[in-house]
């Protein structure tokens, strides 16, 4: 975002710069005009688009055993996104031996 805004200021700057004829700025002010369209459209496109969510509600039992995870709730990479994410009433989860694990709600790993 800041390149394209500085991309959109210096061009029509430069060729200001230099005494310009008529068409000289006209082309300056339909460049300025073009970036800042763009501009805003990214921006109203970025914000127009949700990230999906996701719900986990009356999970059953999970068990994990000799190294093993158990989840009854989610379970996802920290950069898997930014949508919406709702745990309710989830089932449990138990873990025996060693290295295993058990998550009910939200296990960002």
């Amino acid at each position: 975002m800041v390149v394209a805004v500085v991309l959109t200021v210096s061009t029509p700057f430069f060729w200001l710069l230099d005494s310009p004829d008529t068409g000289q700025l006209v082309a300056a002010s339909v460049q300025g005009a073009t970036g800042i369209a763009a501009l805003v459209w990214a921006l109203l496109q970025s914000s127009a688009t949700p990230q999906p969510g996701v719900t986990v509600v009356d999970t059953g039992k999970a068990k994990a055993t000799g190294g093993g995870r158990a989840s009854t709730g989610v379970r996802r990479p920290q950069d898997a996104g930014s949508g919406t994410i709702r745990v309710d009433r989830t089932g449990d989860a138990t873990a025996d031996g060693p290295d295993s694990s058990a998550n009910t709600g939200v296990d960002y790993s």
